[in-house]
Formats: C-alpha cells, structure tokens, sequence
C-alpha cells in the first residue's frame, strides 16, 4: 500500500437506501479499514464537511461518493458548492449514478468530479466497483494529508 493512513473515512451522500446498503456491504468485505457516514441529504453533507473542516480538520473524510438524486441540493449542487468553498475544493468526489446520460456525466465532469461511475445493479458488481475504488484511490493514489 503506497498511502501513508491506516484507515480511510468516506461520505456516502445518498439517499437511496438499497444503494446504501449495497455499498456499505460491499465495503465490508474489503481488508481495507474504512469508516463509512452515510448523509441522505446533500444539504445536510456540505453543513457536515463545513462543520468538520471548522472544528476538526482531521476529521474530513479522504473521499466523498455522492449520488446525484437527492433531497433539496441534488448532487450537481453539491459539488458546485463544495468547488466553491477553499477549505473543502480539493476533496475527491467520485459521482455514482442511476445512468450515464451524457449531460449527467459531462456537467459533473465540468463541476470538477474526479469520475463519473454508473450504478451496478447486482451485488457482486457492487463489491467489484468498491474493490477497483479502494484500490484505486486507497493503494494507488496520492491523497492530501488531512490537518489536525
């Protein structure tokens, strides 16, 4: 594992509660030790990643998966507002979504999403996506030391 962390904290903003619990299952059967909050609300999400960054920087998640249908600020407003705010730009977001409509994929590559995945519908499919992230973005990738 080239990461200097042990353990990994990851916002799962969705509100879809069967994709919620596919990905906190698929996530279980990692080796990898992960710390998984989950926030149906991308309001709720951005006051949660503000919260953090003001009180315990340490304490903002390594990486945020965000669904792009959610209650009152959908996914496409949540990543506008998190480019926008200094202190939390820089945060991986991968988009998982229901499809891979062009617009969808191209306006959330132009909100500087780091990638765009489509939902699996099957378990194992899950379980394969979450393996290639954690692989990816937790034994590969270089991620910004988190302050204290």
């Amino acid at each position: 594992m080239t990461s200097v962390e042990d353990s990994f904290e990851i916002l799962l903003v969705e509100d879809e509660t069967s994709d919620v619990r596919l990905v906190r299952g698929a996530f279980g059967e990692l080796s990898v030790d992960v710390t998984l909050t989950v926030i149906g609300d991308g309001a709720d999400a951005v006051d949660v990643l503000r919260h953090r960054r003001d009180t315990d920087r340490a304490a903002v998640p390594h990486l945020v998966l965000l669904g792009l249908d959610l209650r009152r600020m959908d996914g496409f407003e949540f990543l506008e507002t998190l480019r926008a705010d200094d202190g939390l730009a820089r945060l991986p977001v991968l988009v998982l979504a229901e499809s891979s409509a062009c617009d969808d994929v191209r306006e959330s590559y132009d909100l500087a999403a780091n990638a765009y995945l489509t939902k699996p519908t099957d378990p194992d499919e899950y379980t394969a996506m979450v393996a290639a992230i954690a692989e990816f973005w937790f034994e590969q990738a270089v991620l910004p030391r988190r302050s204290p």
